[in-house]
This record gives structure tokens, C-alpha cells and sequence, in this order.
């Protein structure tokens, strides 16, 4: 395994900058942020037009000791506001080609559409009653999640990419059972990219994730979060928070650097069961903790999960 980070956070530094800053801490990958909620930092949506930018990207990145391992398009495609949604879908194209040239993955989340034709806004559906909802997620999956995805899913086999999932609340596809089940609908080139924050505040166990994951042989990239439970906030609201990421005294989860929400009772479980199931691939660090500066926390996040990462193959049992 390698220890990679999820780049757009570093959207204010040059392409160069960031990348000498990650092999100054010791990366050996990074995660390349190309539209949509990550943002175009390096403008590297629609770089798979030209062989000699993408030939240049290659030598860039690796003469810095580093190895491209994901491009992250985290949009809307089925938005149903069709001006956005056909952004998004451009975006989501142009990252699939990108990859292709790279040799990787690329990241997104499903989306969420409206619960019926002619809405407006997105509507994330979190219960079955009163009917109506049950009626707007089953018009989400049938006719809008699971068709989209299916050509998704074909266009990137043409290519040879994958496409990695970020199980997100907000998004249709929020929880590893149903990665697993738009997988099964809509074809083998879906997968996930586990990020192990959200399921902490679904209450959804990451290790558990990983295995049933692992066992579809779906896990295509992982990121490298951490979550905090508020103990006392939890049991009053639920963690269904809307409250502003920035009220830290009174939301009931909050994003943390790795290490400052769990400790090695998770990480370390958690790296070994990927290893387990067959991933041993990079560990891509998103910094998003509030308590803590940009490179603060991602310094730490580096140091700390350095003492996790299994980084060697795996040797015979010589005991017996």
C-alpha cells in the first residue's frame, strides 16, 4: 500500500508546489482533483485532448517520486437541474478519458436526482413512509440511477477505467449495500471508493464495509478520513446533522484527521481487512478536520497512518 492524498486542498498552490510538498512529507501517490465539487485547480479537465499535456502530466508527477492514483470528479450528473447535470456529465466524461490515459480511476459520487419528473431541487429520500417517499427513491433507482449508470458503465469499460463510488449522505448511493446493488444494475466497472468518515456518522462500520466490499471485489480506491461522534450532541439530535460544518459546539459528528476521531482499535483492522479482500493500493488522505489547519492535520494524518500502512507483500506462513 501507499499513502496518496486527495489534492484539491492544495487548489490554491501550483501544480509543482503541491507536489513537491507531498513527496517532502514522504506520499508516494496523489489523487488529482478535475471539476465539478473538487473543483479544476490545474485545469486538467479535457487534458486527455492532448498526448504531449497528458505525457507531460505523467513526467511532472513522477519526477517528483509520485504516482497518479485517482481523478476526482464528485458532481451531480442527474441533477435535475439540466443545465448543471449536463456540467456535471461532461465533467464525469472528461475525467473517465482522463484516466484512461493515466491508467486509473476515476471518483464520483451517483448524484441525486429529484424524487419525481419536473422537480426542481435534488430530494434525498431517508425513510419509506409516507408513501411518497418510497414512490420518489423507487423513480430515483428505476428510471433515472440505475440508466444513467448503465451507459456510464459501458462508456467507461470502452475506455478501461473504472469508476469508484463515494458513498455519500445527500447522494443516492450512501451506504456500501447500495454500491453493491447499482454494481449488480448497472455493470462490473462500478465500484467503491471507501471513505470511511461517512459510514462512521451513518453508523455504518467501516471494517464490515471493507469486507463486504472486498468479497464484490469493488474496492477501487480509498480515502483516508476520520469522524468524531459527539457523545453528548449524538443523543439529543440523532446524526442527521444540517447544522454548518463550522459550529463545532454544536453539530453532532465532525470530520477529523486521522488518528484525532479513532485510534488504531479502527485503523489498523481496517487497513488489514483491505489487505485481506485484495486491495493494496493507496490510502488517499482528505483533510477536511475544522479543528485543525490544511497542513496541519494533513501532516499529521501522514505521520500517523505511516505507523498503519502495510507497505510489503505479504509473507508465507513459515510456522508450519
Amino acid at each position: 500500500m501507499k499513502l496518496g492524498v486527495m489534492s484539491a486542498m492544495f487548489g490554491g498552490m501550483s501544480l509543482d508546489d503541491a507536489l513537491k510538498y507531498c513527496q517532502k512529507v514522504g506520499l508516494g501517490a496523489i489523487e488529482l482533483p478535475a471539476g465539478a465539487y473538487p473543483g479544476d485547480p490545474w485545469k486538467l479537465s479535457g487534458l486527455h485532448k492532448s498526448k504531449r499535456a497528458v505525457a507531460e502530466l505523467k513526467k511532472k508527477v513522477a519526477g517528483y517520486g509520485l504516482e497518479i492514483h485517482g481523478i476526482a470528479v464528485h458532481g451531480n450528473p442527474v441533477h435535475p437541474d439540466k443545465k448543471l447535470a449536463k456540467e456535471h456529465h461532461a465533467i464525469h466524461r472528461n475525467g473517465v478519458l482522463l484516466a484512461a490515459e493515466l491508467g486509473t480511476v476515476v471518483i464520483n459520487f451517483s448524484g441525486c436526482p429529484g424524487g419525481a419528473k419536473g422537480d426542481k431541487a435534488p430530494n434525498f429520500v431517508t425513510c419509506p413512509w409516507p408513501p411518497e417517499f418510497e414512490q420518489a427513491a423507487k423513480y430515483q433507482w428505476d428510471e433515472v440511477i440505475i440508466p444513467y449508470w448503465t451507459k456510464e458503465n459501458d462508456f467507461a469499460a470502452k475506455h478501461g477505467v473504472k469508476i469508484a463510488f463515494e458513498a455519500h449522505p445527500g447522494m443516492v448511493v450512501h451506504n456500501p449495500t447500495d454500491i453493491i446493488r447499482l454494481r449488480k444494475a448497472a455493470g462490473k466497472q462500478l465500484g467503491a471508493n471507501l471513505d470511511p468518515s461517512h459510514f462512521f456518522w451513518q453508523g455504518i462500520d467501516p471494517v464490515l464495509a471493507a469486507r463486504i466490499l472486498g468479497e464484490e471485489g469493488c474496492i477501487f480506491h480509498v480515502h483516508a478520513k476520520d469522524c468524531e461522534i459527539d457523545r453528548y450532541n449524538s443523543l439529543i439530535t440523532g446524526n442527521l446533522d444540517i447544522q454548518s460544518y463550522g459550529d463545532l459546539k454544536k453539530r453532532a459528528w465532525v470530520f477529523r484527521t486521522c488518528g484525532y476521531g479513532h485510534g488504531d482499535e479502527f485503523w489498523k483492522p481496517f487497513v488489514s481487512t483491505l489487505r485481506r479482500y485484495g486491495y493494496d493500493g493507496v490510502l488517499s488522505i482528505e483533510h477536511e478536520d475544522s479543528l485543525m489547519s490544511i497542513n496541519e492535520g494533513f501532516e499529521k494524518a501522514v505521520a500517523y497512518l505511516k505507523n498503519v500502512l502495510i507497505e510489503q507483500k505479504s509473507g508465507q506462513a513459515w510456522w508450519f
